[in-house]
């Protein structure tokens, strides 16, 4: 999406591009793994706080960035091969968002992450798309998906949700003015109105049904030493009188 990354660069643009890396940066430094994926916004680092040794950006553009060029719902990566996916405004403009996170399910090793930035139709941001909804501008264009309906699909999947930030509480303006002078919008935003942000992020966990940790049962090796004992010591005192 070329011109999502022109629109990043507006004073709206920037004002949401550094709420999500804050956030996004704060969640992805502490999953660990192997492998790590970013799908979409190529030109732009996701993955720079995580410390996994192999991280990929994938898109369908011809960007300088990209480590491989493909849908976003057709990953070249085996199934359970990836320990991290970053889907930066994947889903609201995407034609098969649920064929996307099938698709990040699959990849994913059990355990994995995801880590999804949206944007919310349930605000201010929200309002100002359905004013713009017939120009086609970015990022007005897009089919936001609110929290809710995005965790009933993780959770169709077998996915738990773990955590989710909301941010961008002032209007999406055009002057970097009146951004700052809204800027009291955020402050007040997370105390009053949580989930009215105009973007969230969220990281969910694919859980694998039946997989357990098994642990040595130390309980009943202790009670069947202690069982054994009287025996031992039977057999020691037969030994002795024999001697």
């Amino acid at each position: 999406m070329p011109e999502a990354g022109l629109w990043l660069e507006s004073p709206a643009g920037r004002y949401l591009f550094e709420w999500e890396c804050a956030r996004v940066d704060h969640v992805v430094a502490d999953i660990f793994g192997f492998n790590a994926v970013q799908v979409g916004l190529p030109g732009f680092d996701f993955l720079r706080d995580n410390r996994m040794p192999r991280r990929m950006r994938c898109d369908a553009g011809l960007a300088q960035n990209l480590s491989l060029r493909c849908q976003p719902w057709a990953l070249p990566f085996a199934s359970a091969s990836i320990d991290l996916v970053v889907l930066p405004h994947v889903l609201e403009f995407s034609a098969h968002p649920h064929q996307v996170l099938r698709e990040v399910e699959r990849v994913l090793v059990p355990e994995g992450s995801v880590v999804i930035a949206g944007l919310n139709p349930l605000s201010l941001w929200g309002l100002r798309r359905l004013a713009a909804r017939r120009t086609g501008a970015m990022p007005w264009q897009g089919q936001y998906l609110s929290v809710r309906r995005l965790k009933d699909w993780l959770a169709l999947l077998g996915m738990e949700t773990q955590t989710a930030g909301f941010g961008c509480y002032a209007p999406p303006m055009r002057d970097e003015k009146w951004l700052r002078r809204l800027a009291f919008m955020d402050r007040a935003g997370s105390r009053w109105w949580a989930y009215a942000g105009g973007a969230y992020v969220i990281q969910a966990v694919k859980r694998v049904q039946g997989m357990r940790l098994i642990m040595p049962n130390w309980r009943d090796r202790r009670a069947t030493s202690k069982a054994l004992t009287p025996v031992v010591q039977r057999h020691q005192k037969e030994n002795a009188k024999r001697e």
